[in-house]
């Protein structure tokens, strides 16, 4: 923006530079001149002003010296004459004198005075002339004592004098200011001339690199126009090939440069398609643009080939007509894959919809196992129950044993029919995705539990002791998430049933994989070397007569996990506990505000 406003305004600052260096410097001086030139011509003019009033002073005394010579006796008709002709002569000095000082008012005011005395001083002069011998020693008296004169004009003649002596220095200071303000300019020119030097090289270097930039960035376009593997051309308006890169010479199979700007359907005759030169001509009479616009075409060697086309008009520096520069993108196998991926989303659709019948029929066996197999069992352990006590006391041992065992069969495949209910709905059911507090899961699956431990003391532990880290808020499905609590702290119970203490920990941490939860329990553990197992449908590494359950809870719990895109493990040691991990991702946490309890909180 700046080197913008810079090339604005170069022009107009050379310009006034230069009236700064010539024609400022000259008005000044030639000012200075004029000013000097006046000084010496008011030196001038009081030099005459003063010449003048001695021409004045001269004529007074010739004409009061011949009016005395006369009085004495010497009566010469010249001496007469030049008496007679003063009252003429004498206003004609005085006025001009007062011509020459009428931009003094103190002159002036002299002046009036001096002409009243000379009138008088005139008046006795020519009462000489015609006195008689008795009078002329009074007059001549008069004439030298009354009305004076000479003092007024040696007044005169010092206010002039030193009014000369005024001008003659400044006339002085002028000659001297004239000389600084020379030597000023001199060096304000230099100045000035060193700072348009300094400009203009600035301009000169601006402009070079400006052309060196402009050098290199046409060898970078260049650069990338011969690397850009889309083909690039430019045609004229009679769709001649004026420039193209390499990669429209591979796809068209043309050696070296191009000699003449052959016509494009030269090229290839595939461009001899009517539409698309017209297309073309269009994108350059009437400036459109061409899009994405697909053509078919026989490339070098007979291969078809899908082709896109864009078009725009364009100006070029060294043309006074437009151009349009076409590139060209070859998307044959993107349309062969968008056909191949049509073909399978056909076959997927296709799976799609046996998926369905195959969710269909297990829906359908779901719903006969819930009803059709539960009803026998009703009816097995109903009438086991009834025998038992139709029998009462004289069913003997043997009789009680295999009663026993027939009702708790009955309760164990029901038990089974219930938990493979539930796996089923856990990989069918969609994710009713929401923000569940895991804390409250937690402690309500404890409460749950530590219930039960209060009225089941022959098959669970004395005592738990319970250490619970503060939990997360997350998103995700409530229901399924509290089945996989349940499952993991119910095992963790159920396992340490044979200590007296029963430690369980439920820990939590944020990593980088995302939100990391572990159950950790002091009881029977495991043999690494059959964790494999572990989570899969009826899979169980203790005898159900030392630890009852189905083997299905482990594997709903992988079940929901993987629903929510995270995974689950285990770590234990034959009799020295086990601890089951699971992470749910980070992924997905919507942002809503993660919630903890502390320790004590909870555990109050």
């Amino acid at each position: 923006m700046a080197r913008v406003e810079w090339d604005r305004w170069r022009l107009p600052f050379i310009g006034v530079a230069v009236l700064l260096i010539v024609v400022a410097p000259a008005l000044l001086r030639q000012r200075l001149q004029d000013e000097s030139l006046a000084a010496a011509d008011r030196v001038a003019h009081t030099r005459l002003i003063q010449a003048e009033v001695n021409a004045l002073n001269v004529e007074v005394r010739e004409v009061e010296q011949s009016a005395l010579l006369v009085s004495l006796g010497a009566d010469l008709p010249r001496l007469r004459a030049r008496v007679q002709d003063a009252r003429q002569h004498l206003p004609v000095l005085l006025a001009r004198v007062m011509e020459l000082t009428r931009d003094s008012p103190e002159q002036q005011v002299r002046l009036g005075q001096l002409k009243e005395l000379l009138e008088r001083r005139v008046g006795i002069a020519e009462q000489l002339l015609v006195a008689g011998p008795g009078q002329r020693q009074a007059l001549a008296a008069d004439l030298a004592a009354r009305y004076p004169v000479r003092p007024l004009m040696l007044e005169i003649q010092r206010a002039e004098q030193a009014l000369s002596a005024r001008r003659v220095e400044r006339a002085l200071q002028a000659r001297k200011l004239a000389d600084w303000v020379g030597w000023g300019a001199m060096l304000v020119q230099l100045a000035l001339l060193t700072a348009v030097t300094a400009v203009l090289g600035r301009q000169i270097a601006s402009r070079l690199r400006a052309e060196a930039d402009a050098s290199r960035a046409l060898a970078r376009s260049d650069a990338v126009l011969q690397t850009v593997r889309e083909p690039i051309v430019l045609l004229d308006g009679q769709q001649r090939v004026l420039m193209h890169n390499p990669a429209f010479a591979e796809l068209y199979q043309l050696q070296g440069e191009l000699q003449d700007h052959p016509p494009l359907h030269q090229i290839s005759p595939s461009w001899r398609d009517e539409v698309v030169r017209q297309r073309l001509t269009d994108v350059l009479t009437r400036g459109r643009e061409l899009w994405d616009y697909e053509v078919h075409q026989e490339t070098a060697g007979g291969v078809p080939r899908v082709l896109l086309l864009n078009a725009r008009r364009m100006s070029l520096p060294d043309r006074s007509d437009d151009a349009v520069l076409m590139t060209i993108s070859d998307v044959t196998t993107q349309r062969v894959s968008q056909q191949r991926i049509i073909e399978l989303n056909r076959q997927l659709e296709g799976k799609v919809e046996q998926v369905s019948d195959v969710n269909r029929e297990l829906e359908a066996f779901s719903y006969s196992v819930s009803h059709d197999l539960r009803a026998p069992l009703r009816h097995i352990s109903g009438f086991s129950d009834k025998l038992a006590r139709h029998l009462g006391e004289s069913a003997d041992e043997r009789s009680r044993h295999y009663l026993q065992v027939i009702g708790d069969s009955a309760r164990r495949m029901s038990s089974l029919i219930d938990d493979l209910l539930v796996y089923s709905r856990l990989g069918r059911s969609a994710l009713r995705l929401q923000a569940v507090d895991m804390q409250s899961l937690v402690a309500e699956t404890r409460a749950m539990l530590d219930a039960n431990v209060s009225a089941e003391k022959h098959t669970l532990p004395l005592r738990v002791d319970w250490t619970i880290q503060p939990m997360p808020i997350l998103v995700g499905d409530e229901n399924m998430l509290r089945q996989v609590w349940q499952n993991l702290l119910g095992n963790a119970v159920k396992y340490s049933g044979k200590r007296e203490v029963a430690r369980i920990e439920v820990g939590y941490a944020l990593e980088g994989e995302g939100h990391h939860f572990w159950v950790r329990d002091n009881g029977a553990g495991f043999d690494m070397t059959y964790a494999g197992k572990l989570f899969g449908v009826f899979q169980r590494l203790h005898k159900a007569s030392d630890y009852p359950g189905t083997g299905i809870g482990l594997a709903s719990v992988r079940r929901v996990v993987s629903r929510h895109g995270g995974r689950v493990w285990a770590e234990a040691e034959p009799e020295r506990g086990a601890t089951f991990h699971f992470v749910i991702p980070s992924a997905h946490d919507t942002g809503l505000v993660t919630g903890y309890l502390s320790p004590s909180e909870f555990n109050a």
